[in-house]
C-alpha cells in the first residue's frame, strides 16, 4: 500500500515524448510511485506503455518534462546511477539471456559491477534455487521453456539487487501454472516499487494494488486495481474488456 509519508521512489511530471516527424506518443504524463507500491500500467497495444517504461530507465529521453528516481532527476549525469536502482525486464526474455549458460547470465550483471565472482555465483545459485531453476544452471536459455526463461531473466535482474522493478508484459507466452508461479515470486520480493505493464487483467488483479490506464498519450485513470476491475464500464470504455 502507498505510504504517503515516504519520499516518492519515482516521480514523473509533464512527460512528453514523440518519435521524429510523428505526433507525441506521450503527452503530459504525470504520476508518482511510493515505496511499497505494486502498480499496473494498462492500455491497448500501441498506447505507449513500452515507450513510457523505456523513458523511465533512460533508453528513450523525453522532449520535455521530468523524471526523478529516488529524488534525483533522470539525465545524462545520473543515468548510470538510476539504472543501478532499476531492474527492467523486456517483453522478450531472450533479449536479456545471451550467455552460454543461465548461471553465467545471472552472474554477468553483478560481476560487471565489480561483485567478486564467488559472491556473484552464490547470489545467482540462491536466486535460481528460489525460482526452481537451479538444476538448469548449466543449460543455455534455448533449452528452457518460455516460463523458465522468463524467471531466469528475472533472476538476472534481481541479482543486481535493484530497488525498483519494471516488467513489460511479463506473462506473455506463459501458461497458467507459470503465471501463478511468477505471481508468487513477485509477492515475496523485497523490492521497493514494482511497475508492471500487462494486458492480463486477471493476473494483474492478483499482483498489484494500484492501476494506471494509458490512453491517447495520457494517464486517464489512476485507481485501486480491485476497484477498477469491478468497474466494467470504465474498462470497456478504454477497450480493456475483463473477460477476454
Amino acid at each position: 500500500m502507498t505510504n504517503l509519508k515516504s519520499a516518492p521512489t519515482i516521480e514523473v511530471q509533464d512527460l512528453v515524448f514523440g518519435y521524429p516527424e510523428q505526433k507525441p506518443v506521450l503527452r503530459g504524463i504525470s504520476f508518482t510511485l511510493h515505496p511499497g507500491e505494486r502498480v499496473a500500467l494498462l492500455g491497448l497495444t500501441g498506447a505507449g506503455k513500452s515507450t513510457l517504461l523505456e523513458n523511465l530507465i533512460g533508453l528513450k529521453m523525453p522532449q520535455s518534462g521530468e523524471i526523478r528516481v529516488q529524488g534525483k532527476k533522470l539525465e545524462e549525469a545520473t543515468l548510470s546511477q538510476a539504472r543501478r536502482q532499476i531492474g527492467f525486464c523486456f517483453q522478450d526474455a531472450n533479449d536479456q539471456l545471451f550467455m552460454p549458460t543461465i548461471l553465467e547470465d545471472v552472474t554477468f550483471g553483478p560481476r560487471n559491477y565489480g561483485v567478486p565472482p564467488g559472491v556473484a555465483r552464490d547470489r545467482a545459485l540462491s536466486l535460481l534455487d528460489e525460482f526452481g531453476l537451479v538444476e538448469f544452471a548449466n543449460r543455455s536459455a534455448h533449452e528452457l521453456s518460455g516460463g523458465q526463461r522468463r524467471l531466469a531473466a528475472l533472476a538476472a535482474i534481481l541479482a543486481l539487487e535493484p530497488a525498483i522493478l519494471i516488467l513489460d508484459e511479463p506473462t506473455n507466452g506463459l501458461d497458467p501454472s507459470w503465471r501463478r508461479h511468477l505471481a508468487k515470486v513477485l509477492s515475496q520480493l523485497p523490492i521497493e516499487v514494482i511497475l508492471i505493464a500487462s494486458h492480463n487483467l486477471n493476473w494483474i488483479g492478483k499482483t498489484t494494488q494500484r492501476a494506471l490506464v494509458l490512453a491517447d498519450g495520457q494517464i486517464q485513470v489512476d485507481r485501486q486495481t480491485e476497484d477498477l476491475l469491478k468497474d466494467k464500464s470504465t474498462l470497456e470504455y478504454y477497450n480493456l474488456p475483463p473477460d477476454w
